[in-house]
């Protein structure tokens, strides 16, 4: 299928936090959206590898995803070498997308930053027609944003997801063994940080304020290494009280 937009992340639920209400936007907007997860989280504190497939599986049909993936870059300690540039390579020109979202450049877990490096190498190396020729015709993206993770950054844009706000919560309530879930019992697994109540409120609280910024009750940032081009600058003024 040719995608729009494919969004890639380290481990299953990366790219619903942090872009899960853009995606669910766009697919609501009859775009089509594809969904990569470069590992299974098998090397993960909290949940099996089968559990976090199944809870992948069902946070990408909350999201309304036409497509699911999984490579094996591995969990923990991810690689981004040339076997996975190709793999990932591979996927790029079998599903074209205009659009890529991917993990931030820095942050406190190291397989982000990993995953970054090789999402921006692939989506280059992609275009080029002797490159991993066996996998099809060239393609590259037109733009690979990065959305935001544990570590802050000064987005170029936000994007306005109020209006999906429930259904990104939804594709994260799917992630029961990761994440905090209010209507969970007793959980006997290990505690990490994103288990905490805490957690689960500061997702609420980090698209609070984002979304104040532009006048929109949740945000959703987003950082881009180009300059992005504006064919209408009133469509962008921010909205809400002034």
């Amino acid at each position: 299928m040719k995608l729009d937009v494919l969004a890639i992340g380290a481990h299953p639920d990366d790219l619903e936090l942090g872009c899960g209400g853009t995606l669910a936007l766009l697919a609501r907007q009859g775009r089509k959206v594809g969904v990569l997860h470069l590992t299974r989280g098998e090397r993960g504190t909290r949940g099996t590898e089968a559990e976090r497939r199944a809870e992948a599986e069902r946070a990408a049909a909350a999201l309304g995803a036409a497509e699911l993936a999984f490579l094996d870059c591995g969990d923990g300690s991810l690689r981004n070498g040339p076997a996975e540039e190709d793999a990932l390579i591979a996927v790029l020109r079998r599903w074209r997308p205009e659009l890529v979202f991917g993990p931030t450049p820095r942050d406190r877990h190291p397989d982000h930053g990993r995953a970054h490096e090789l999402v921006e190498a692939a989506a280059f190396y992609a275009g080029l027609a002797n490159r991993a020729a066996e996998s099809g015709p060239p393609h590259r993206p037109a733009a690979v944003f990065a959305y935001m993770q544990h570590d802050l950054f000064t987005p170029s844009f936000i994007v306005d997801v109020t209006a999906d706000w429930d259904t990104k919560l939804e594709s994260l309530r799917a992630y029961r063994s990761q994440l905090y879930q209010p209507d969970q019992g007793e959980d006997e697994n290990p505690l990490t940080k994103i288990s905490t109540p805490e957690f689960w409120h500061a997702v609420e609280g980090r698209a609070r304020h984002f979304g104040l910024l532009v006048g929109a009750t949740f945000g959703e940032p987003f950082w881009s290494r180009s300059p992005l081009a504006v064919g209408d600058p009133m469509a962008i003024l921010p909205r809400g009280v002034r």
